[in-house]
């Protein structure tokens, strides 16, 4: 058991805080004072001073920001966001306290489970008049293609979320279900992990449950829904500009999962698979992070760009499990939540032991009336139009306010023809405490729990995501509201079992085979290596441009000119220090990164947007010149260091090789142009150093071949040279050697149409000397090499 807080410390940090008059707080009690489960956190806090507290956030805030973990609002094509608002106080539950909420919600998450079964299958529950059939029939939610449709696994829910919220009353309420598309529980993760960076040693020694057991149960659980051993399972995500994005390619990583966009996927014969660089792989269970109408554009929201044509005849033919099935998000529907005590009492005899905030389905003239008369204590929003019995069972009037409505005014809503409305009690939340400017304050906060359906029934997490307003008004309990989130953390009297994500060790070990790669994530890997790749041989121009600027009498020199020809054809405007269209290109690469984050190492992701982060703040400040000079080589080690990473850390999949191939090509593209344009006849002096300086050669020339410049020793180093990295010969070998193993020439002695076009231009280039490989040759040559990015695309489905 963890030690209590010595009580002359509590009272420092605690003073000046109140709960909130007639609110439950979840710190101090109706009288003030403390309770028992928050000592050790509190008494922690009050050792460390307010310096040493700021150091403890900064840790936690400083590992999110390098994880990449931030919050943008759905549909943003900017990628503009805010950093994540985790507060550094979590939320403390009893584990007494857990398992009362466990019990309630797994009974209601059984409850949900037979009433979409109902809705989809029999059809009884509006046959008996417990539902309303307009909520049903009327209701954008309901799938009428999934009517009749029985999932393959037997079960309509897979995984849940429940909203709930503690009450006036010091119960906890169901706010909200959440069975479309769940999300959270990666960011309650990503909280965890932030949180222990904060508190590393109270957490060591405060018994907090894990959160590992149970992403083990919900990965295993997955798996166990395949048909075919073999097949995959994947995450099937509406792509980069939803403000979830991040925390499914986290939990794609996390539970070793493919992440699946629908142009990823096609159906054949009745079955779904993957297209990948190595043909179609099967795929039959997918985890769905994405609203249902726009699973399948043939049978559902025709003008969808983000499903697949078919999938919903793969899940009749009980080929595909969908976690969680079509159509479960009718679930959502707040008026549902009207019925659902009525439903309990007949499924079950007996109301649900955590009820949900009073719900009022409002049509008829007396429903009317007692919303008139209840105006100042319900929320109004808009629902489906029909007549039930009024059935107020279970409403208390609690005052405050829930969250947003939509914006109508009552009496312009009573008078308005249409739908009927529904009507919600308005709760008025607990309190928890949050660290605001050296002291605590009260702020009110709900929690997203989760739960997944497992071998042995519902498993529910040990913890959560919570939100926390940002004022003491309840309704700003959102994230574009500015409000907070924070760790759940469930303590245990005993040291609980440790559980980690790692297989049985008493198992065999047999090492896993290597993921299928999505054509689409390897069209991004191999464009972030050419955008990387890009922006270094940018880096460099630019540089030169710069360095001589001062030695110049006019900007019309030249060699000046020459290095602003170059330029010109990246779209870079030399005159600019930080120039736009290296930012550009920069933005490019990051943008390619950012597809495929569930494939992309958190340093790798660190070292890319710290790049352009330094590149945005240069901006500010460099002045043409050799200040934009040494600014260009600042940028050129943070780049270089980014490619060392990514060569000496990533591991050697096809994924790892399209990046290759992608740097390669662009080059031996780049070194091509650099001979064409400072190694030509028509080259102005002091071109062939340049050349020599561009591609990084300076050092090996003058040991080499001395101080004197000369053409055929500048054609042979950066040309022919095939030891040399920086030779257009080693670029385009590397580039074969990576190829290979992709088309399986090396083991078949089959060539694919990239093949021979690679071994083509390679042949060319090899077999000239430096006599022989003149300007035109060598635009050939970089023709022949741009053209191998289009023979790629098409050998490789790209």
């Amino acid at each position: 058991m963890v030690a209590a807080a010595h009580p002359n410390t509590v009272p420092g940090l605690l003073a000046g805080y109140r709960a909130l008059p007639g609110v439950p707080d979840e710190l101090v009690d109706r009288a003030g004072k403390m309770r028992s489960v928050w000592a050790d956190l509190i008494g922690h806090l009050s050792t460390r001073g307010p310096e040493a507290f700021a150091r403890d956030q900064a840790r936690g805030e400083q590992y999110l920001r390098d994880a990449g973990v931030f919050f943008r609002k759905y549909g943003d094509p900017t990628h503009l966001g805010r950093d994540w608002p985790l507060s550094p106080m979590p939320i403390i539950l009893s584990e007494d306290e857990w398992q009362t909420i466990a019990k309630g919600l797994i009974e209601r998450a059984d409850l949900l489970e037979r009433v979409v079964a109902d809705i989809y299958g029999e059809n009884r529950l509006v046959a008996e008049g417990h539902l309303p059939a307009e909520i049903v029939a009327q209701n954008p939610q309901w799938l009428r293609p999934m009517v009749g449709v029985t999932p393959q696994s037997g079960h309509f829910l897979h995984f849940l979320a429940f909203e709930i919220g503690r009450g006036p009353d010091g119960r906890w309420w169901v706010l909200g279900d959440r069975t479309e598309a769940p999300s959270g529980a990666g960011f309650a993760l990503e909280n965890r992990v932030a949180t222990t960076r904060m508190f590393p040693e109270l957490y060591r020694r405060a018994h907090v449950h894990s959160l590992a057991g149970f992403f083990r149960s919900l990965r295993d659980a997955l798996q166990r829904l395949r048909l075919d051993p073999t097949a995959d399972v994947g995450i099937l995500t509406p792509g980069p500009l939803t403000d979830t994005y991040y925390e499914q390619a986290y939990i794609a990583r996390y539970l070793g999962l493919t992440l699946l966009e629908g142009g990823d996927l096609t159906v054949e014969d009745g079955k779904l698979k993957i297209r990948t660089v190595s043909g179609l792989a099967p795929v039959d269970v997918l985890w769905r992070r994405m609203d249902a109408i726009w699973a399948d554009p043939l049978e559902l929201e025709e003008q969808s760009q983000l499903g697949t044509p078919g999938l919903l005849s793969a899940i009749r033919q009980g080929n595909l499990t969908m976690v969680n099935a079509l159509g479960a998000g009718i679930l959502e529907t707040q008026a549902m939540m009207a019925f659902l005590p009525r439903i309990a009492r007949a499924l079950n005899g007996k109301p649900l032991a955590m009820p949900n905030i009073a719900t009022w389905w409002c049509g008829a003239d007396k429903e009317l009336a007692y919303v008139r008369a209840n105006a100042h204590k319900m929320m109004i929003g808009p629902a489906l139009s029909t007549r039930p019995p009024f059935d107020t069972e279970g409403s208390h009037a609690v005052g405050g306010l829930l969250h947003g409505a939509d914006g109508l005014n009552l009496e312009s809503w009573l008078t308005r023809d249409g739908p009927a409305l529904v009507g919600q009690e308005l709760v008025t939340l607990s309190t928890t405490p949050t660290y605001e400017a050296g002291k605590l304050v009260p702020r009110p906060m709900s929690i997203r729990m989760f739960l997944a359906r497992t071998q042995n029934g519902w498993q529910v997490m040990p913890g959560g995501f919570a939100r926390i307003g940002k004022t003491r008004d309840p309704s700003a309990i959102a994230m574009h509201n500015g409000s907070s989130v924070a760790d759940v953390w469930v303590l245990s009297p005993t040291p609980p079992t440790k559980t980690t994500m790692l297989k049985d060790p008493d198992a065999p070990f047999v090492r896993a085979p290597s993921v299928p790669l999505p054509s689409r994530a390897a069209d991004n890997l191999f464009w972030l290596g050419r955008y990387v790749e890009r922006t270094e041989t940018i880096l460099r121009l630019v540089r030169a441009y710069n360095s001589r600027l001062d030695e110049a009498h006019t900007l019309d020199t030249p060699l000046l000119s020459a290095i602003q020809s170059g330029l010109t054809a990246y779209g870079v405007d030399p005159s600019d220090p930080i120039p736009a269209g290296l930012r550009a290109t920069m933005a490019a690469a990051v943008n390619s990164a950012s597809q495929i984050r569930d494939r992309f190492s958190v340093d790798g992701w660190a070292a890319l947007k710290d790049l352009e982060k330094t590149m945005a703040s240069m901006e500010q400040t460099a002045t043409p010149g050799m200040d934009a000079a040494l600014a260009m080589g600042i940028l050129l080690r943070k780049i270089t260091g980014f490619s060392g990473l990514v060569h000496e850390n990533m591991y050697r999949t096809a994924g790892w090789r399209f990046l290759g191939v992608g740097r390669s090509l662009e080059r031996a593209a780049g070194l091509t142009d650099i001979l064409i344009r400072f190694a030509g006849p028509a080259a102005p002096e002091g071109a062939l150093d340049l050349a020599v300086e561009l591609g990084d050669c300076t050092m090996i020339h003058r040991q080499r071949y001395g101080v004197t410049t000369q053409r055929d020793s500048v054609v042979d180093l950066i040309g022919l040279d095939a030891l040399n990295p920086r030779s257009i010969l080693y670029a385009l070998e590397e580039l074969r050697t990576q190829v290979e193993p992709l088309s399986g020439a090396d083991q078949s002695g089959q060539m694919t149409e990239f093949d021979r076009r690679l071994l083509a231009v390679r042949s060319m280039i090899a077999l000239h000397s430096t006599d022989t490989l003149d300007t035109e040759t060598l635009r050939h040559a970089h023709g022949d090499i741009l053209n191998l990015a289009t023979s790629l695309t098409e050998t490789y489905r790209l």
